[in-house]
């Protein structure tokens, strides 16, 4: 087993790690007890608050206990694996307060970048691009909330910051963020990305000038046609979750996508067993649900970049399966940051965003 300490230099990833120990890491995040924050099929990380620790060179499905801390890893899928994809969501360039919500203005704490600090959304999305950049996927997909308030100039740090990293493999829409003024210089349209093992399926869900999403039946028949002609899994994403069918509250008012075209989303997938998931942001937190009409098939949330736990999604694909593997954004300055902000709401949002290791890493069975 080789263990990798924790990273000082993003862009050396793979090269220079510190000597930290594990007593001085719980040291240094006043002994908080340790957390399994990612497992794969051949690695696992966890962390003590800021600090932590990557298990290399696991089998896959093994159960593993090192230095008191027990895990699992999720089982390899059969057949080769064919390709990569990583996403981000809610990166909010722009944005100066972190934890305000103009609904719940008394709820906090609320943070901000202290003097002489480089805006926090610089700082975790920067951090973001260097290690998926390390990570070399195929494509990278970010889910919306582009901006904090849709303003030109923050799009243009946008592209700036992913674009200028990562070219063509850059694919985006828009979220709720990026259409509260109307605006149109975001992908409104749905595309496809197509790449060997699987079909990135990008909707937009977005409704202008509201916080609500929304699919209309021109995105939906577009995604069944393209199910329909798949020859292979196509994961489907978007920015708004789902309501969910059966659920007591139908209101229009629903913070993710109405109920009507959420109903209508899940008779797709229900229809099209070419769907094996679907991947949103937009709630800031890891949840996976399961809904009866659609069985094993995960409809996910992905926790955000910009603050706790300040996290971006690998999709690792093979020919009989495809893993989702979170990662906790691991710079230092970002950790710092991401850190700091895990009391926001009255201390409830560290377990509100980070879920549980089922809601963060998984397997998306194939359902072809």
């Amino acid at each position: 087993m080789a263990v990798l300490e924790p990273v000082v230099d993003a862009p050396t990833l793979a090269r220079e790690h510190s000597r930290a120990t594990l007593t001085d890491m719980a040291d240094a995040s006043d002994a908080r007890a340790p957390q399994v924050t990612t497992v794969a099929d051949d690695h696992a990380v966890v962390h003590w608050g800021p600090a932590w620790k990557q298990y290399d060179d696991l089998q896959p499905d093994t159960d593993y206990t090192f230095d008191g801390v027990e895990f699992r890893t999720l089982p390899r899928p059969p057949g080769e694996r064919l390709s990569t994809v990583a996403t981000v969501n809610d990166v909010h360039f722009g944005e100066t307060v972190c934890g305000y919500e103009s609904e719940m203005p008394q709820a906090g704490p609320h943070f901000s970048s202290e003097p002489g600090e480089p805006p926090y959304p610089e700082t975790m999305n920067g951090a973001a691009v260097d290690e998926i950049v390390a990570l070399d996927p195929d494509a990278v997909v970010v889910k919306g909330d582009l901006t904090a308030d849709g303003l030109d100039e923050e799009y243009e740090a946008f592209l700036r910051c992913y674009q200028g990293a990562l070219g063509d493999k850059l694919h985006h829409i828009r979220g709720n963020h990026d259409a509260y003024r109307g605006q149109t210089y975001a992908p409104s349209d749905p595309f496809a990305v197509t790449l060997p093992g699987v079909v990135l399926a990008v909707l937009d869900t977005t409704t202008p000038f509201s916080a609500t999403g929304t699919l209309g039946a021109d995105q939906l028949d577009w995604l069944d046609a393209v199910a329909a002609d798949a020859d292979r899994s196509v994961l489907a994403f978007g920015h708004h979750h789902p309501w969910a069918p059966g659920s007591r509250n139908r209101a229009e008012t629903y913070f993710g996508i109405r109920p009507d075209d959420s109903e209508a989303l899940v008779a797709v997938a229900e229809r099209r067993t070419a769907i094996a998931g679907y991947f949103a942001g937009h709630t800031h937190r890891n949840r996976v649900r399961h809904f009866a009409a659609t069985g094993n098939m995960p409809w996910a949330e992905i926790a955000c970049v910009k603050d706790f736990p300040g996290a971006w999604a690998e999709y690792r694909i093979y020919e009989g399966g495809i893993l989702q593997v979170f990662h906790r954004i691991r710079r230092p300055d970002a950790l710092e940051w991401s850190d700091r902000t895990r009391v926001m709401f009255g201390g409830l949002y560290e377990g509100y965003a980070f879920g549980q290791l089922a809601d963060r890493c998984f397997e998306v069975p194939v359902r072809l």
